[in-house]
């Protein structure tokens, strides 16, 4: 919104302001051709400073419309076009000069592109066009929201609010429309998945757990590898909670990197064994689910517990004997990628899920596995990357949501520092001394090839370099990307854990599923093109046995305001909550988990970062609404329900059970 009143000049005016107004005169307008384009430019002068306008399209209407005789508004944002400020297809209008007011003393900005501002559509030809909407709008419009809201919180009636999100008559009118329209926003966005968990809970049939019985207590008593945290039993008890009630679980577990969400996930899983039901655990990767096998079979040892493990790359005749005796139920625990939603994986009697890194699977896929079974299985989803109190609220609304918010004893915090390539020989230097103290060491890179169009390391260039810099037979290194075979990257990732490499040179393929706790370093190129969650998941490599760990970002020379921030928040924490909320700030929650996921968020006017307070208040009225009338069946609330019923949300993964 741009008041029309605030003139700035050219030789004094905020370059970091969107849409800026200058007054002044038209000159030595002209036509230019290059080539097979023409367009028109024009000398705009303030009496402070001059800059150039720009036209590319209806040519014939602005040499006929645009006159050097009159004064004129120009809005729009100046940039540097070699050393020339320019404007090109400026939003122009006369001056007013005779003391009167425009019928609009403020001018609504509306977003839009290049290529559209050449084919003239403007943001003044927006405004346009919505003011002749505006005008046409019905005398009334009815309520969306409660009337004791609306008094409650002094909100604009829709109509006048609507009017005056284009067309206010004063700032403060438009700061009330503004904040009636991300209320509503708000509350309907909150509304569709509180409502969908409470349906949930007060109607969803699910196995009842009542017994906590020999396989967990043999477990906890003899094979636990550590004594749990506090926030690890604190789960356990919610999961356990809820397992009882006779409804289907869908609980979110949340855990920083190294917090023990898999031991969480194992004693859970047990406890849907004592009360004679198997469990699955689906990862995205063999490498992540492979790693879950070999961790469930070392943390079982002892124990009359069967697990086994169904993956793509194993051979036919090994499926067929692992299918076979999951529906014979000789199968307690199966753990397993995508190959565990093929048709004809079933259980004999499967009462428990967990899905780890749950954003990459999608909806459907998930859905999948817990159709398996006649009565649904309790469901647990875990996630490493932690969640933003704001964003689980607005975004995982109809999942109840657990944290582990605090690290197994004995773990040191990993030690984060900056470098450039002209300290690469100290790092070299380092690498050998970490090696000589018998240490192992990642480097990651973010490409495996040269590429033309990006000026970044690439794995492959690297792995030359360090090869010359830490020569055979003293120094063994290993190498991982996507693209080798299955086969290949497992041979190599156990070289690495065994001890008999030095050095794994990889991507990110190493993100998650790798456990190698004589690890001590993680060295990222080109850490400047990562996202501070990558960041976190990669450094999170390291760091998980007793031995202080390093984690080096080297990053070019000048970097980005941006990509300064993500590294000094890297350097300063390794609170993964933290840095989800330094992410969200400075990313919004379009790509938070690595996903799009502003599809759903979907928010026009509201921001759930700067927008905080209203969040909170709008989720407290949903839920006081939801206490007293948890089918919306009472009269005050017929429009409430009415949306549901037209807006229900599809990204809901309680509804999909």
């Amino acid at each position: 919104m741009v008041d029309r009143s605030h003139v700035s000049t050219l030789s004094n005016f905020n370059p970091e302001e969107p849409y800026i107004v200058f007054r002044g005169h038209v000159s030595d307008m002209h036509t230019v051709t290059s080539g097979r384009s023409t367009r028109i430019e024009a000398t705009f002068s303030d009496g402070t400073g001059s800059m150039t306008l720009v036209w590319f399209q209806g040519l014939k209407w602005i040499r006929e419309s645009v006159h050097s005789n009159t004064l004129y508004n120009v809005m729009g944002k100046p940039t540097l076009y070699g050393n020339t400020l320019q404007i090109a297809h400026p939003d122009m209008e006369p001056a007013v000069v005779d003391g009167s007011h425009p019928a609009h003393p403020f001018l609504p900005v509306y977003r839009t592109t290049e290529k559209a501002k050449n084919k003239g559509i403007t943001s003044r030809a927006i405004a346009r066009m919505t003011d002749t909407l505006i005008q046409k709008l019905p005398s009334f419009m009815p309520e969306t929201l409660p009337s004791s809201m609306i008094e409650k919180y002094h909100l604009m009636d829709r109509l006048t609010a609507l009017r005056n999100m284009h067309y206010p008559a004063t700032m403060q009118e438009w700061q009330q429309a503004l904040f009636r329209e991300k209320f509503e926003e708000l509350f309907f966005h909150q509304l569709d998945y509180q409502y969908s968990r409470v349906s949930r809970r007060n109607h969803s049939v699910g196995r009842v757990f009542n017994v906590v019985g020999v396989n967990f207590n043999n477990f906890y008593n003899k094979n636990l590898p550590f004594p749990l945290t506090n926030a690890q039993k604190r789960v356990v008890k919610e999961i356990r909670a809820d397992m009882r009630t006779g409804r289907q679980m869908n609980r979110l577990l949340q855990g920083d990197v190294g917090s023990g969400k898999t031991l969480v996930a194992l004693l859970t899983m047990l406890i849907a064994l004592d009360n004679g039901c198997q469990a699955c655990l689906m990862a995205p990767t063999e490498i992540l689910a492979s790693q879950h096998f070999a961790s469930f079979k070392k943390m079982l040892h002892g124990l009359d517990i069967q697990v086994e493990l169904l993956v793509g790359a194993m051979k036919a005749s090994e499926k067929k004997k692992v299918k076979q005796r999951l529906l014979e139920g000789k199968i307690d625990f199966l753990i397993g990628t995508h190959a565990l939603i093929e048709d004809d994986v079933k259980f004999a009697q499967l009462g428990y899920v967990v899905i780890d890194e749950q954003h990459r699977f999608g909806v459907e896929q998930r859905a999948k596995l817990w159709r398996k079974s006649s009565i649904p299985p309790h469901i647990l989803v875990m996630t490493a990357t932690p969640i933003p109190r704001t964003l689980a609220m607005t975004l995982y609304a109809d999942l109840e949501c657990s944290v582990i918010d605090e690290l197994p004893p004995g773990r040191q915090p990993v030690i984060t520092r900056h470098g450039t390539d002209a300290k690469r020989a100290l790092l070299f230097n380092f690498m050998k001394k970490q090696i000589a103290q018998g240490r192992q060491i990642y480097v990651v890179y973010p490409l495996i090839n040269e590429s033309e169009n990006l000026d970044m390391k690439d794995l492959m260039d690297g792995y030359e370099s360090i090869s010359r810099s830490f020569p055979q037979p003293q120094y063994q290194l290993s190498i991982v990307h996507g693209q080798m075979p299955a086969d290949a990257k497992a041979y190599e990732m156990d070289r690495f854990k065994r001890g008999e490499t030095h050095i794994m040179v990889s991507t990110t393929v190493i993100e998650v599923g790798v456990d190698v706790p004589n690890a001590t370093v993680m060295v990222i190129e080109n850490a400047e093109r990562f996202g501070l969650s990558q960041l976190h998941q990669l450094r999170g490599r390291v760091g998980r046995g007793g031995n202080q760990s390093y984690c080096i970002l080297m990053t070019k020379d000048e970097l980005s305001r941006n990509s300064q921030q993500r590294i000094q928040t890297m350097c300063s924490t390794t609170d993964g909550f933290a840095i989800a909320e330094a992410d969200l700030r400075l990313r919004g929650p379009g790509d938070l988990q690595g996903l799009q996921q502003s599809g759903m968020l979907d928010l026009k006017v509201a921001d759930i970062v700067d927008d905080e307070p209203v969040v909170c208040a709008t989720r407290d009225e949903i839920h006081t609404i939801l206490d007293n009338d948890p089918d919306l069946q009472k009269p005050e609330n017929k429009t409430l329900l009415q949306y549901i019923q037209q807006h229900s949300s599809t990204h809901q993964w309680g509804k999909i059970s």
